[in-house]
Order: structure tokens, then C-alpha cells, then sequence
């Protein structure tokens, strides 16, 4: 199965001997399932079939499925003379004798008069209803199918685009871990500040205390346990994509992980270029996020 995109676009088309109709489905981001269906009066059948086709195949998404039908045999539509409302015309002129025009009503002015001309309406073969019904069905399946086909699609574009972020972050990972061999450095400097500054305050400081306040500072500065949990979360979300599932909720959860990595490497920088490297490991994993957001 390939990695979906919760956005894509469909259509199918039927007809049989008496009506044609069109199938559309829509499908946009969500949290969760949400699929609405619209057909029209009197094929509740049809969309309850669609309806549980689509819960069986997708996951997550806002889909709206569409179905629209038109009659095609209108020239073969009978109609019949409203034999009760001639009647009423013909005893109104007849009563009305002298203050009307003394020629009797003309047939193209009664059949202008509305309700005059009225549709047969035929009863249904119930079979032939079956049918169309059974071919509906079959075509919004189709429908269905082919949405998916057009959320694959995307998926593979994005599919794409992420593993270019996470190679990136990869990349910054190494970068960050070349920068953290330069933080020794950068914490010793800051140490001897450190002590130069206790010193000055207060000369008769213990020993104890200065190694206390070292500790402190090393343990604050330390990032290779980030560095580690960055290297190990790239890792998961490359594994998520190959499986190729309805991921987008765990890819999600990643995001918040890698983020905290990144913001805690941030605080605790005692550098600048590794400040700059975990600056583009935020961008970098916030672009990631809006890409997953349209992931399954």
C-alpha cells in the first residue's frame, strides 16, 4: 500500500436507458474520518453502499462524496390533458356567456393555461430500478477508487519532499554533533568565567562549591543525549514512510519529539554556529510537520 495524501479529486460517470448521472468525491485534510455523502431523493440504498465502501477504504480525511442524476429520455416524456381543470374553463366561459367573445376558447389559449398539460407519470419497473441502482453503485465505487488513486498520488510527492527534509535533519544532526566537539571549549571559557567571578565575590569560596558550579555548567551544556534522541527519531520517521500506511498520526507525534530535541539543543548552546545549526533544525522540522499534516 502506498503512502496517502488526505487531498485528492475523482469522478465517474454511468448512464442507463432512462438516466444519466456523475459521481464526485472530494477529499481534504482532517484529524479523523469524516465523510459525507449526497444523493438524490429516494437512493438512500446507493449511499449507504458508498457510504460503508468509503469507511472501508480510507482512514483519515474529510471526504465528501457527491452524486448528481439526470433524466435522458425527456423525449419520450407523455403528457395528458388535465381533463378536470377543461371542464372548470368551459362551464366558467359558458357562465360567463355575454361578457365574454362569443368564439369558444382556442386550444393554443387552453394549453398556456398552467396545470392544463400534465406529466404521465409512469410507474417503475422495479426491476429495472434494481438495476440502475446495482450500476450506480458500481460507479461510485469506482469514484471511490479512483479518489484513492489521487491521494497515492499526491502521497508520493510528499512522499518525497519529507525524505528531503529528514535528510537534511540528518545532515544538521552531523553538523550539530561536529559543533558539540567544540563545546568543551566554549564551557571551559565559560567555567573560568565562572570561577574568576566567584572568586572576585567572595575569595575564601570552598573548593566543593567551585566543583559543584562546574558540574552544574557541564551537565547543563551537555547535548549528546539530544543528539542521540534527534539521530534516533530521523531514524523512526524513515521507517514510518517506508511502511507505507496510514502513518500521518505517529509522523505527527515525531514532529513534537524532534522539536523538543531541537529547542533543548538550542537552550543549551554554548556556541554559536551550533545556536545557527539548531535554528535550522526548528525550520527544518516545521516543514516537515506541514507536509505530515496532509499524510493519512
Amino acid at each position: 500500500m502506498t503512502l496517502q495524501s488526505m487531498t485528492g479529486f475523482s469522478r465517474s460517470t454511468g448512464q442507463d436507458a432512462g438516466f444519466a448521472w456523475t459521481w464526485e468525491g472530494r477529499s481534504v485534510n482532517a484529524r479523523s474520518l469524516d465523510i459525507r455523502c449526497r444523493v438524490p431523493g429516494g437512493y438512500e440504498a446507493v449511499e449507504q453502499a458508498i457510504r460503508a465502501a468509503a469507511v472501508k477504504q480510507f482512514q483519515r480525511g474529510n471526504i465528501t462524496l457527491g452524486l448528481s442524476l439526470e433524466r435522458v429520455d425527456q423525449a419520450q416524456s407523455r403528457f395528458r390533458i388535465n381533463r378536470e381543470l377543461l371542464d372548470q374553463v368551459q362551464a366558467l366561459h359558458t357562465e360567463l356567456g355575454d361578457a365574454v367573445a362569443d368564439t369558444p376558447p382556442q386550444i393554443d389559449g387552453l394549453l398556456a393555461i398552467r396545470g392544463m398539460l400534465e406529466p404521465v407519470v409512469e410507474t417503475e419497473d422495479l426491476d429495472d430500478r434494481a438495476a440502475r441502482e446495482e450500476a450506480m453503485i458500481a460507479d461510485g465505487r469506482l469514484m471511490l477508487t479512483a479518489l484513492s488513486d489521487a491521494r497515492c498520488e499526491e502521497g508520493r510527492r510528499l512522499d518525497a519532499i519529507m525524505a528531503e527534509h529528514l535528510d537534511v535533519l540528518a545532515d544538521l544532526t552531523n553538523a550539530a554533533s561536529a559543533c558539540a566537539s567544540a563545546q568543551p571549549e566554549a564551557i571551559r571559557a565559560r567555567l573560568s568565567a565562572l570561577v574568576s567571578e566567584l572568586l572576585g565575590t567572595d575569595a575564601s569560596l570552598p573548593e566543593e562549591r567551585l566543583a559543584q558550579e562546574a558540574a552544574i555548567l557541564v551537565g547543563k551544556a551537555d547535548i549528546r543525549e539530544e543528539l542521540d534522541r534527534l539521530t534516533v527519531h530521523v531514524a523512526g520517521a524513515r521507517d514510518l514512510l517506508a511502511e507505507e500506511l496510514a502513518v500521518g498520526r505517529r509522523l505527527d507525534f515525531l514532529c513534537q519529539e524532534l522539536n523538543r530535541e531541537a529547542n533543548t539543543l538550542c537552550s543549551k548552546s554554548a556556541d554559536l554556529e551550533l545556536t545557527r545549526v539548531g535554528l535550522a533544525m526548528k525550520a527544518t522540522i516545521e516543514q516537515f510537520r506541514e507536509q505530515v499534516q496532509n499524510v493519512e
